[in-house]
């Protein structure tokens, strides 16, 4: 079967990997559609994504979606040609936290994640024709939710979890800075959790366009030394550009709230924070999700439409081109997919 393999720096090729068999406990996916996240992009550019280092090829891919293809002894409640996703992390050890985390698994020490080099061997993503998954780690979609869409759970589930984080939206006014494809998320996420006003703010017009169709109701180019609206009680950082912090806390109403949604740099960077002192701000990680990815399923059944942040399409044989037009800031691209398979 054809895969999306980053071998290096740069190296990205499509290999033939054996095919998946299922045992207990597992199933096999055709996996139909997956979505490039800047992760995959890092590992492509640089052979590192934060602090995992790329130490043997590695399939790419954590946001996909697809069919059931074959079920291994144990399995219920699941069925062959059964459109599903998938929650990309799986619990490494026995999965006991500390009283103080109950529930809260995205804090776990040590995370398997589908696409990632974080453990050696590495764990294989599903940018591939079929992917081999345990079965707690499937997802089924809800009618009227296709598989193009099912592989924008994981990263909408990640913007559920962030506006989670800010506690209750219902009629609140908020900033989302920065509108790629998890701003624009956190937009849609917002709207939908009662938020009365958005704001979304960007340097690219493409990208506010589709926050506005995500739901923002107003957008704001920032470039060319704009600053960001004033005194605003809570604030979305989806950036993740040390640069900006300034800024974003200047924007902050004093006693206000900012989550930080948007990855931030593991070494070190300049950056102005003196108003997080003086202005009494409060400001709050988010990483990843819990089981949000189960929310965002049934958001979208509900009618969040996500599909306004889908910008481009690719088959799995122009993979490298998929992942130059996703790095490109000239190309206008948001949410760019993969088709690998036509289950």
């Amino acid at each position: 079967m054809k895969a999306v393999v980053v071998h290096g720096p740069n190296d990205l090729r499509i290999d033939e990997l054996p095919e998946p068999v299922a045992g207990p406990g597992e199933v096999v996916l055709d996996v139909e559609w997956g979505g490039i996240c800047g992760s995959d992009l890092s590992y492509w550019r640089h052979g590192a994504s934060g602090t995992a280092q790329l130490k043997s090829p590695l399939v790419l891919g954590h946001e996909v979606a697809g069919r059931i293809a074959r079920l291994g002894d144990g399995v219920e409640h699941l069925d062959v040609g059964q459109p599903v996703t998938v929650h990309p992390a799986e619990l490494v050890g026995d999965g006991s936290m500390p009283a103080r985390l109950q529930g809260r698994t995205n804090l776990y020490p040590q995370v398997r994640y589908f696409g990632s080099a974080a453990f050696d061997p590495h764990t294989d993503g599903g940018f591939s024709e079929r992917k081999l998954v345990r079965a707690a780690q499937i997802r089924p979609l809800p009618d009227g939710v296709d598989t193009l869409r099912g592989a924008l759970a994981e990263p909408l589930a990640v913007a559920m979890h962030a506006v989670s984080r800010a506690g209750n939206l219902a009629g609140r006014d908020l900033l989302v800075n920065g509108a790629g494809p998890i701003g624009s998320l956190v937009v849609a996420a917002a709207k939908y959790a009662g938020a009365r006003t958005v704001i979304a703010t960007d340097i690219n017009d493409a990208s506010l366009r589709i926050a506005k169709a995500m739901g923002a109701d107003e957008v704001l180019n920032v470039s060319g030394g704009r600053t960001l609206p004033e005194d605003m009680e809570l604030v979305f950082e989806a950036t993740g550009i040390p640069a900006v912090l300034g800024g974003v806390l200047r924007a902050t109403a004093r006693g206000g709230t900012i989550v930080q949604v948007g990855n931030l740099p593991g070494a070190p960077a300049l950056a102005a924070l003196g108003d997080l002192v003086t202005r009494e701000i409060t400001w709050i990680g988010s990483y990843r999700f819990v089981d949000e990815i189960t929310d965002a399923l049934r958001a979208m059944a509900d009618g969040l439409d996500v599909s306004p942040v889908i910008t481009h399409r690719f088959g799995i044989d122009q993979a490298a081109e998929a992942m130059q037009t996703a790095a490109d800031p000239t190309a206008d691209s948001s949410k760019v997919m993969l088709r690998l398979s036509r289950s």
